[in-house]
């Protein structure tokens, strides 16, 4: 990346305690030797930045491409499939044609979720409180920290909003702060997304609370669906998160790369790049014709917020609270629109947030490929399976987590997998007596530990913040191995 440039080493400033960040601030910068006493520079601490440093030197060295690394892993899958479920090459094509395109619907409601949630990102209310939380922190650690907890949360409420507040939070942070490494900032913002599949907007969770989905194996196999109460709200499911929001900070502190060891980023760098984002938009706002002006004329909005606001309304008492896919999709529509006001305005922002999904759209077929292969010469079912092997009611749900793990890999969709293992994992729930939500939980908190080291979701936020995978995998593979002790112990601390 031009924009990185070679810092002289020297003293970072000592944390202080900030609005919001207090915990974050009080954890030790990397390398603040007035901060840390000799006997509590430990084995700990030597050992997780020895096992960081080289992470993210393999990673540096010998990642390619995330589209290369998706063909590399249609191969594998293809020549696996041969070996294994004992099907034809041509039974093996057939395969991974009819997947590329059965794909395509679940992937314009994802591209969607991501657009509505950029462009919610980008509202101005919303960037002008990324701005004035990017002020606050005054150190590598506590703007790490920052950064991960906002975007966690943000994932969690709606993965692709938190996806981009995360990467735009951390250019904010660095146009600002002068003694910051920019890919360990944008990695934690990315580790935000370990808890977004045990979030609001869960497509597993959406999925098994949706009557009559095509996806909701649970009501397909026992007659009856399965709320948020079942799912995200469980304690199975939220006590790991809480963790994850206390731990993965302090992971954070431990691997932080020390001041000659940052690869920083010119603010002034940054600065530009979004100042040329906005000109466009300013170049329209001083056209005066009067198309421009209805085109920038809030009544429009009002009456289509209203409408809205009218159907959830209806919907809600009508039908009861429920979320679903395309639900959160019109909720994040109707809310964008309302905080941009003027209609341009949040066309404009949508315009924006439709090029970040390009990486994405491209490589959904090919992992629609990859799940069609998996799918339809029973590989994913055979992985299923093997773990179930042995399973009792009371380890399922862990197995269903660790097969979630392996096959995400290579089908990283939440929706997606859930396609090929679902009619696995409820039926074998069913038949030992355990309980089928937990073994959808465990699928969902599979397919986003593995997000950590699997590039497709990081796209978006490598393309807002414009690096390469190679910048931040190395840290997202620790964030990977702590959230899986979470999410694997959580499963088998409240399995009935």
């Amino acid at each position: 990346m031009s924009s990185w440039k070679s810092r002289p080493a020297g003293r970072p400033r000592t944390p202080q305690l900030q609005p919001l960040v207090g915990f974050a601030s009080a954890l030790p910068e990397a390398g603040d030797v007035r901060q840390l006493p000799a006997r509590d520079v430990n084995v700990v601490r030597t050992a997780f930045r020895t096992v960081t440093r080289l992470c993210v030197h393999v990673c540096e060295q010998y990642l390619p491409d995330a589209f290369l690394l998706a063909m590399l892993l249609t191969f594998v899958t293809a020549a696996i499939a041969v070996c294994v479920s004992g099907s034809s090459v041509y039974q093996i094509l057939d395969a991974w044609y009819d997947g590329l395109w059965s794909v395509m619907p679940f992937a314009m409601q994802m591209a969607l979720i991501l657009c509505t949630g950029v462009a919610l990102a980008r509202a101005p209310i919303v960037k002008r409180g990324l701005r004035r939380l990017g002020g606050l922190p005054n150190g590598q650690t506590a703007a790490a920290v920052t950064v991960f907890l906002t975007a966690a949360i943000s994932c969690w409420i709606n993965w692709g909003f938190g996806l981009v507040v995360g990467a735009l939070l951390a250019r904010e942070i660095a146009k600002k702060l002068e003694k910051v490494d920019f890919s360990f900032l944008v990695a934690a913002g990315y580790m935000g997304f370990v808890v977004w599949a045990s979030g609001l907007s869960s497509s597993i969770a959406l999925a098994t609370a949706t009557h009559g989905s095509i996806l909701n194996f649970v009501e397909q196999i026992t007659g009856r669906t399965v709320g948020f109460e079942h799912t995200v709200l469980s304690p199975a499911n939220l006590i790991p998160v809480l963790l994850l929001l206390v731990a993965i900070p302090a992971v954070l502190a431990l691997m932080a790369p020390t001041v000659d060891e940052m690869k920083c980023v010119d603010p002034a760098t940054l600065a530009r790049q979004d100042d040329a984002d906005e000109a466009e938009w300013n170049e329209y706002q001083r056209r005066n014709t009067l198309a421009a002006q209805l085109e920038r004329s809030w009544w429009i909005t009002v009456p289509v917020v209203l409408i809205g606001g009218l159907y959830e309304w209806h919907a809600i008492s009508s039908r009861g609270f429920c979320l679903d896919i395309d639900g959160f999709i019109f909720v994040a529509l109707i809310a964008g629109m309302a905080l941009h006001s003027r209609p341009i305005a949040y066309v404009h922002t949508f315009y924006a947030a439709a090029r970040t999904t390009g990486p994405i759209l491209l490589q959904f077929p090919i992992y629609g490929g990859i799940m069609g292969i998996m799918a339809h010469t029973g590989l994913a079912g055979l992985i299923a399976k093997l773990a179930f092997t042995g399973a009792t009611p009371h380890t399922l749900a862990f197995w269903a987590f660790i097969s979630s793990c392996i096959v995400s890999v290579f089908v990283p969709s939440g929706g997606g997998q859930w396609a090929v293992v679902g009619p696995i994992v409820v039926p074998a729930a069913h038949n030992l007596g355990a309980d089928p939500a937990l073994a959808a939980v465990g699928t969902a908190m599979g397919v986003q530990t593995v997000s950590m080291m699997q590039p497709f979701w990081a796209l978006p936020v490598l393309a807002l913040a414009r690096l390469g995978l190679r910048d931040i995998m190395g840290y997202c593979v620790i964030g990977m191995i702590v959230a899986g002790i979470a999410y694997g112990g959580s499963l088998l601390v409240f399995a009935r």
